[in-house]
């Protein structure tokens, strides 16, 4: 029996500078930055957000309709979404048979695109219905983890077996089969004011399904510039849309030796000290990455999975307390940045959790932003709908639309309309 959570979400903000790296005359209903703050024709916009990836997913457009219908009535203005889906010709088959959305077919070395009605043509009506009810999406190009088709695709039918994750960023045939795809969904939706940013990668990592290698290494900055080659990239494709990295805001504070103490063992924390090969505070300052994204939170990597051995009873640690320094560690390299940051997964586990942690989190967040932080837009996983009139289906792995209702994995379904 799902229950069903009111959906809570939480607009924080602050005020800062920045240069812009667009031109300055932006197309009318583009959002951008100006002054350190999102803005849409000229006037600030800040805005409640939210997390679907599988609303592409979905076969019956009345139901796209219906889950954007009740995005608006909850006040979601921005939506964060997959811009791929990917398949090996060897899915082909069951892919027609259940309806399964795919934008990319992988065989031998390469990729062909589906533009047809199970492909990117479901694309096109998520984002033209988007805009129908005043929402914006901001498009993910690739996923960092093999759910969808992610980059281990390209590195299983590029590099070959036995490679690891880290070559994504680095082998140039993969790189110019990425941008091959980035170029075709860029170009296809660039006109668009119902794209709010381009998002390089969700939860870029020197590890994935695949473990990491050794060009991948504290310092070696192989994250860095990979994020700095694709917004370029992305930018002279598209000089207006904002870019992001889609990160999950690990830092790499090479003069602090940040960590814990287990068993007698000091253990150097894997969030601060690159070894997950990002480096938040220059990603942040890179010239076309227009605002910063971090995770607080999400169903698979809540804080007491990432310290799974401290989170114990009788133990010091807690998620309360972890989220307050993430958080406040976030806000000082926004406003040592003058830029954005979108906190783009927030969520713990819990009834109690919530009621709990939410306000403490919350609490902190708006007090840094009256100090002067960079504006900080929290967007909850994730959106859950209900009365969709799509059969039971297992979509794919365990998401299913079941009883009328969205995958679910810790997700918020919106109870107004349902009572």
């Amino acid at each position: 029996m799902r229950s069903l959570l009111s959906l809570a979400f939480c607009v924080l903000l602050a005020i800062v500078s920045v240069q812009s790296q667009k031109p300055s005359k932006v197309p009318k209903g583009f959002a951008t930055t100006k002054n350190g703050r999102f803005s849409i024709d000229g006037k600030p916009f800040s805005f409640v957000g939210a997390n679907s990836y599988w609303i592409p997913l979905l076969t019956k457009t009345e139901d796209v309709d219906s889950t954007f219908k009740q995005m608006k009535d909850a006040g979601v203005k921005v939506l964060r979404t997959w811009g791929f889906n990917a398949i090996n010709a060897s899915e082909l088959a069951g892919a027609h048979q259940n309806g399964l959305t795919y934008y990319q077919v992988w065989n031998s070395s390469d990729w062909t695109l589906n533009e047809g009605k199970q492909g990117l043509q479901r694309l096109d009506y998520v984002v033209n219905t988007a805009g129908k009810y005043g929402i914006k999406l901001i498009l993910a190009f690739t996923n960092n983890w093999v759910g969808y088709g992610g980059s281990e695709l390209y590195i299983n039918w590029i590099a070959g077996a036995g490679k690891t994750h880290d070559v994504f960023f680095s082998d140039p045939r993969i790189i110019k089969s990425y941008q091959r795809y980035v170029s075709t969904i860029v170009k296809r939706y660039k006109n668009s004011p119902n794209i709010f940013a381009w998002e390089l990668m969700n939860e870029a990592r020197c590890l994935g399904d695949l473990p990491g290698g050794p060009n991948c290494v504290p310092g070696t900055e192989l994250l860095s510039k990979w994020y700095k080659q694709q917004s370029d990239y992305v930018r002279k494709l598209d000089p207006y849309h904002m870019i992001t990295t889609g990160g999950e805001g690990h830092f790499y504070w090479k003069d602090k030796n940040v960590g814990y103490w287990l068993n007698g063992q000091f253990i150097s924390d894997y969030n601060f000290n690159g070894q997950a090969g990002e480096d938040f505070d220059a990603d942040l300052l890179l010239d076309n990455i227009d605002f910063g994204t971090y995770l607080v939170a999400c169903t698979a990597y809540l804080p007491s999975i990432w310290y799974a051995n401290l989170d114990h009873p009788n133990s010091n640690f807690t998620i309360k307390d972890w989220g307050l320094e993430w958080i406040q560690a976030h806000a000082d390299a926004a406003k040592k940045a003058k830029k954005p940051v979108i906190l783009e997964e927030f969520g713990v586990s819990g009834l109690q959790n919530k009621t709990d942690i939410y306000p403490a989190w919350v609490g902190l967040a708006l007090k840094t932003n009256h100090a002067g932080y960079g504006l900080n837009i929290i967007m909850p996983w994730q959106f859950g709908a209900l009365g969709l009139k799509e059969s039971n289906r297992v979509i794919k792995y365990a998401d299913e639309i079941l009883d009328g209702a969205s995958p679910n994995d810790g997700t918020l379904y919106y109870i107004a309309l349902h009572t």
